[in-house]
């Protein structure tokens, strides 16, 4: 029976923005009105629809909600997750703020917090990148954010960006034992030991899974696709820009909206048959949090 949960427990842990949601601006819908796909809105902000799936994409949510541990993994903050509905009740486990914090039942976990807190305390502090990133900002930045108390982001506008401001950025955030990531018209600055798969392995821990998938467009989810046993990402974002492809990582043939639709069903064929799977992923080596 379709969406009956195998013995076997599956953790997913899928990015949100422009893997399985889309904004109006990342749709990339073409072709005649008449031909285009229902949309469900899963996000306001401020009242207004900000974030979209096909109507088939949230069917299929659903079921892969009833067939695995779902998890969504995201860079926003707990905040920002707040305001994407997915499913009619939220999910037990979601990952934030890129791994700095565990949602179990809607609440930060404060044995995890207090774990990352010390791991990034090997690095600057973000009140330092933060400043440095207001020093170095000009008219092509729009906003500049401080996330958590965790990391820094600015908004740009790509067109207005200096050559070689992104990577001068990334090198003096290197030094300091951080890394840069270009996503959209965000600017991300964090701590190299503030990761999704770190997150997505104590999820799979407490959980008792027997297999972890994953999905994510951004190399900010590189380490997470290398640590899942099967992973996917669309043809666009960050990783296609730079041409990544992993071991173990399918690339969806759809893009815009229909390759969230396209991951979605991707991810729900292997989580109703995890004996499939290989099992590979690098989440059963040596906890990630610990290295």
């Amino acid at each position: 029976m379709p969406g009956t949960p195998p013995a076997e427990n599956s953790v997913v842990c899928v990015d949100l923005d422009r893997t399985l949601i889309y904004s109006s601006a990342a749709l990339g819908l073409s072709g005649a009105d008449a031909d285009l796909p229902r949309l469900l809105c899963v996000e306001l902000y401020e009242g207004r629809p900000l974030s979209y799936v096909t109507e088939s994409a949230a069917a299929g949510i659903e079921l892969l909600a009833a067939a695995a541990t779902l998890v969504p993994t995201t860079t926003r903050t707990p905040e920002q997750y707040a305001r994407v509905h997915l499913l009619g009740e939220a999910p037990a486990y979601a990952i934030c703020a890129n791994g700095g914090h565990l949602l179990v039942d809607g609440r930060s976990d404060p044995e995890w917090a207090a774990g990352v807190r010390v791991r990034v305390s090997a690095c600057a502090e973000p009140a330092e990148v933060y400043a440095h990133l207001s020093r170095i900002s000009g008219d092509f930045v729009r906003k500049l954010r401080m996330a958590a108390d965790l990391f820094c982001y600015a908004v740009v506008e790509r067109g207005e960006l200096p050559e070689g401001w992104v990577a001068e950025l990334a090198g003096w955030c290197a030094e300091r034992g951080w890394t840069t990531s270009l996503q959209g018209r965000k600017v991300y600055c964090l701590p190299k030991p503030l990761t999704k798969a770190a997150a997505a392995a104590e999820v799979a821990r407490r959980t008792g899974a027997d297999v972890l998938l994953a999905a994510g467009d951004s190399l900010l989810d590189t380490e997470l696709l290398e640590a899942a046993d099967a992973a996917i990402r669309p043809p666009h974002g960050e990783l296609a820009e730079t041409g990544w492809i992993g071991e173990g990582t399918s690339v969806s043939v759809s893009g815009g909206v229909y390759a969230g639709e396209e991951i979605v069903g991707w991810l729900l064929e292997r989580a109703l048959n995890p004996g499939g799977v290989p099992r590979r992923g690098a989440w059963r080596e040596k906890p990630l949090a610990s290295r």
